[in-house]
Formats: C-alpha cells, sequence, structure tokens
C-alpha cells in the first residue's frame, strides 16, 4: 500500500469572509464554521477563536486536537467510519495543512482535559504551542449526559477538520512524501539482510471516556490484528479518550504517530518495517489474556525479528503492556517499550 502526503504549510490562520488557503495562511469563515458545529441540536451555542504561536493565551480544557487532512487520489475519506464512509484508506494521495489545527474544548470530566499554553514556560511542552490553531468552544444543551458530550464534541471536531482540509484538495502541496508497504511476500524479499521488525500499536479502550475507535468500531470491541501504517496517517484511528492529558494520544498523535513515522525513515537502512499490529486495553482479565496472545500470536505469524510496543495510560494498561512484552518474548522477538 503506497500513500503520498502533501504538505501545504500553514504560517498564519485568520478570520474571513471567505475559507481558503493562500500563500500559507488559513483564511476562515467563522460563521460557516459554527453553522457547521450547531447542525448538531446537542450544542446550544457555538463559537469559535484562534490561537497562534507566541501569544499570550492559554486553551483549556483540551478534549482533542486534530489535523486537517482531505484525500485528494484513492478510496475513502478521511476519518473512515466516523465522517466518511467505511472504505479502506491509506492509499492513494492526501493533502495535510501542516502546521494547523482544530483543538475541541468543553467540560467533560473536569481535570482529566489537557491545557495548551501559546507561549511561556508552559508552550515548551506541548508540540501544539506550535501551531496555528482553530478552537471550538461549544455549550451543551441542559442535561445532556457526559458520554453524549463527549461524542457530540467528538464529531464536532472532525467535521471542522473536514471542511478545513478540502480547502487544500486542489493544492499544490509544497513539500511531498510517500510512504509504501509491500504485502506479507514482496516484504519477505525485502532486505533479507536487515531484521524485521513490526509495531504493536496498544489503544487505549478501558471504557467510560476512555475510548480509541478504528474505522469508527469502538476498540474494546475488536479482536488484536493488523492494519498497514498508512491507513493510521489516513485517520483510520481516532481518539474519543478523555484519559489524563500527560496520558493521552489525541487524534493529531495518532494521524502524526512518531513511531511509525520513525520506521519508515529506517526502513531499508536499520531495518525492515513489516506493519502494524493494533490491540486494545480492556480492563477484564480474559480480554488481556486473549488480546496479547493475539499480539503475540501475529508478531509470530509475521516472523519479525523485534517489535516496538507503545501503551496509551497507565495504572491497569500496564498489565497488557507487560502481558505484550513477556509472551512476545516468549517467541524469541526482542521487544522494546515506550509508555
Amino acid at each position: 500500500m503506497k500513500l503520498e502526503l502533501g504538505y501545504i504549510f500553514i504560517k498564519d490562520i485568520q478570520f474571513s469572509d471567505v475559507s481558503k488557503v493562500e500563500n500559507g495562511t488559513l483564511y476562515v469563515n467563522k460563521e460557516e464554521v459554527k453553522a457547521l458545529i450547531l447542525e448538531d441540536q446537542n450544542f446550544k451555542t457555538a463559537d469559535v477563536e484562534l490561537a497562534k504561536p507566541g501569544e499570550s493565551v492559554r486553551i483549556m480544557p483540551v478534549k482533542d486536537v486534530i489535523e486537517p487532512r482531505v484525500k485528494v487520489e484513492g478510496p475513502g475519506g478521511i476519518f473512515p467510519g466516523m465522517v466518511s464512509k467505511v472504505d479502506t484508506v491509506g492509499s492513494g494521495k492526501t493533502n495535510v495543512l501542516k502546521g494547523a489545527a482544530v483543538v475541541t474544548t468543553g467540560k467533560i470530566v473536569g481535570f482529566q482535559e489537557g491545557i495548551i499554553d501559546m507561549s511561556g514556560t508552559g508552550a515548551e511542552y506541548t508540540p501544539f504551542s506550535k501551531l496555528n490553531n482553530l478552537v471550538i468552544i461549544c455549550e451543551p444543551i441542559d442535561g445532556l449526559k457526559q458520554h453524549e458530550h463527549e461524542k457530540a464534541l467528538r464529531f464536532a471536531g472532525y467535521k471542522v477538520a473536514l471542511y478545513l482540509g478540502a480547502l487544500a484538495k486542489d493544492l499544490t502541496p509544497d513539500e511531498v512524501e510517500v510512504f509504501e508497504t509491500p504485502n506479507l511476500v514482496e516484504g519477505i524479499k525485502m532486505y533479507p539482510e536487515l531484521p524485521r521488525v513490526a509495531y504493536v500499536f496498544m489503544l487505549q479502550s478501558q471504557g467510560l471516556l476512555h475510548d480509541t475507535y478504528v474505522y469508527g468500531v469502538d476498540a474494546k470491541q475488536t479482536l488484536t490484528t493488523m492494519i498497514y501504517p498508512t491507513e493510521v496517517m489516513d485517520g483510520a484511528i481516532v481518539s474519543g479518550n478523555c484519559v489524563s492529558a500527560c496520558d493521552k494520544n489525541t487524534t493529531y498523535h495518532h494521524l502524526n504517530n512518531p513511531i511509525i513515522y520513525d520506521l519508515f525513515k529506517e526502513h531499508g537502512k536499520t531495518l525492515n518495517f513489516v506493519g502494524v499490529i493494533i490491540t486494545n486495553e480492556n480492563v477484564y482479565l480474559a480480554d488481556k489474556e486473549r488480546s496479547s496472545n493475539w499480539s503475540a500470536k501475529l508478531a509470530g505469524f509475521l516472523g519479525v525479528d523485534g517489535v516496538i510496543v507503545s501503551e496509551e495510560g497507565f495504572g491497569n494498561p500496564d498489565t497488557d503492556l507487560i502481558m505484550n512484552c513477556k509472551k512476545i518474548e516468549a517467541k524469541g522477538i526482542k521487544t522494546v517499550l515506550v509508555t
């Protein structure tokens, strides 16, 4: 599977009568965005604000951060199963508004949300302080339950991100990066002298607003499986997670998963990157046993020499992390953990 990411670099964001991208500036029609959000009757008011690098601005409480992208060629759309139809993504061409983001905010579970400082000491500890952010501020209707509020806000973020991403569909990218993963047979033949490495991608799925979605399906309802790394870049995995901010992967993190990008950079040089195994982090012991068994089974099936395992969250998921590690290493596969 081959995906070309075309980056349109955004250096500024401004409100305007017409939404467009021009000379590195993202212009946004505020009223159109508000109207898009208020299509959901779960919100009684909606507003949007801008937050730029270096400004004396603190954004809180942050629910999610989403990078605007758009499919230019190839099947499916960004965020399949959520706001685009269910289709296998990860191939063709996708344009990215690099340097821009949609930030959703709302008092859903209080302290378990994030803070983004756009300047000062706090800005040094978040990548989002370096982005040109469109911040969504929504007031839910009276009596809306937490899980309904979270879902409404999650979908509002995706819709606005698609709205902005569509502005880049017909633009010529400033830079293009190509990512390609061969099928299993071809991959075995490639770089026989290099160690074969897979990525075991643990997804938060404890429930009670600690959720991740794969092609629109709650990850707690899935079995461990394989996925092309480029599918992740097209939004096949998204965050519905209200876990403590220090251990939370936003949708932006999924789209720009640094482990996937770094493995691609080393592919053909120091290792042979064969693909991604996604597995969940459920709360019951039987589920943990089942998922970790499948992680080890698939790693063995792929014939890899090593895996990198990343965990989201802490506490209860630490059990899943160590079970994955022990069972994969028991098959003679070297394992590196990222927490």
